[in-house]
């Protein structure tokens, strides 16, 4: 057999092996609980609205001050499970998509909401992409379970909430002047994540080093078209005291960013070339690791796979974010004992956060012990 074939094989019965480590409904519990709620229903509510960032958020190809986002309930028998979908620019979705694909989505079909694969697998197939749409779903069906069962997500999964790691604080780009004060207000973080790629690079990093000697992630969205300069810019970062790269040149570049990974003195990180379980395969041999968002793997379902898949994989695994109020960051924190890195700060970048939920405490972050997401209303 030869090496592809046996690789192949290897990584279908990984995701296969990612599916059922990741369900909730062969659960005894689930049954029983089903047996008693037949003739119950889910109803799925939503509305949109606008994050308002703290300051002017800029990366390599966009500048913006404000995040739509939609945030759904789904209530089912006196509870109510929470959900979120943010949209940055370039996921190419909005206000108007969200609200048309949820409008489309009908729960009253389910009356056990412990069969997530039945359930998520009906919204996904409903309409190609809309990913942060579809995770909204996710999420608030996640909150929903874990509150039935009374019980935070990472204990049903059997993870060690003491095991979570720091989280980065993003530096966008920005002035001197700015970048400076950027840095100030993160004082209690331990690594501050730096945005890259355009023709202020090194002047964004001797900024901060300028007033700073923490340690260093840098976020290249892209930004370097060239994989000899990215490797030179690699060395120099490392110099630096930089932890590692994410997503160094575009995503459609896989044999440049397979070479420049091979070659790099600091590990590489996909982000946006990986977005669904299927990329993960793709990033094996490419990256040296991937950056999981629930906006792009259409949830915690798929994230939970995308993690499993890539831990099998040997590849390191960060869990991030965009701006998202505490509701998706708090979902996706759930995730965070089982990875390397984390970079959870965006509902920190916004003034107008509606929900109370994760907490970052001198840079870690730290979990409640509320049912689901572990969230509540402000």
């Amino acid at each position: 057999m030869s090496h592809n074939r046996r690789e192949f094989f290897k990584t279908t019965g990984l995701i296969a092996g990612g599916i059922a480590l990741s369900s909730f409904d062969n659960s005894l519990f689930a049954k029983s609980f089903h047996n008693k709620s037949k003739s119950s229903k889910m109803k799925l509510t939503f509305r949109p609205y606008t994050l308002e960032l703290k300051h002017v958020f800029t990366i390599a190809t966009s500048s913006r001050t404000t995040t739509p986002v939609v945030l759904t309930e789904i209530e089912y028998e006196g509870l109510t499970g929470y959900g979120e979908a943010s949209m940055p620019p370039y996921l190419g979705e909005s206000h108007e998509t969200v609200l048309k694909f949820l409008s489309k989505v009908n729960l009253t079909n389910f009356n056990n909401p412990f069969e997530l694969e039945n359930i998520l697998a009906y919204v996904d197939s409903i309409e190609e992409g809309n990913k942060a749409a579809k995770a909204s779903v996710d999420i608030a069906l996640h909150d929903l379970i874990g509150k039935i069962m009374n019980q935070p997500l990472y204990n049903i999964w059997g993870f060690d909430k003491t095991k979570t790691p720091v989280t980065s604080f993003t530096i966008g780009i920005d002035t001197p002047e700015v970048v400076r004060q950027k840095v100030k207000e993160a004082e209690e973080y331990k690594i501050l994540k730096v945005k890259l790629g355009r023709e202020t690079d090194r002047e964004m990093i001797e900024t901060i080093r300028s007033v700073t000697d923490k340690p260093l992630c840098v976020d290249v969205n892209q930004g370097w078209k060239d994989k000899h300069f990215a490797l030179d810019m690699i060395h120099w970062l490392k110099e630096m005291n930089t932890e590692f790269v994410e997503q160094p040149m575009p995503k459609e570049d896989i044999e440049g960013n397979a070479w420049l990974t091979q070659n790099s003195p600091l590990p590489t990180i996909g982000d946006e070339a990986v977005q669904r379980l299927p990329d993960v395969i793709k990033a094996h041999g490419v990256y040296s690791g991937i950056n999981i968002k629930l906006m792009k793997s259409t949830g915690l379902r798929e994230a939970h796979k995308m993690l499993t898949l890539a831990r099998s994989l040997d590849m390191k695994v960060m869990i991030g974010c965009m701006t998202e109020t505490s509701c998706a960051i708090s979902a996706a924190a759930q995730l965070s004992p089982m990875v390397d890195w984390a970079d959870l700060d965006g509902a920190l970048l916004i003034g107008n956060d509606i929900f109370d939920g994760t907490k970052i405490i001198d840079g870690r972050v730290v979990l409640t012990d509320l049912p689901g997401i572990g969230i509540k209303k402000i």
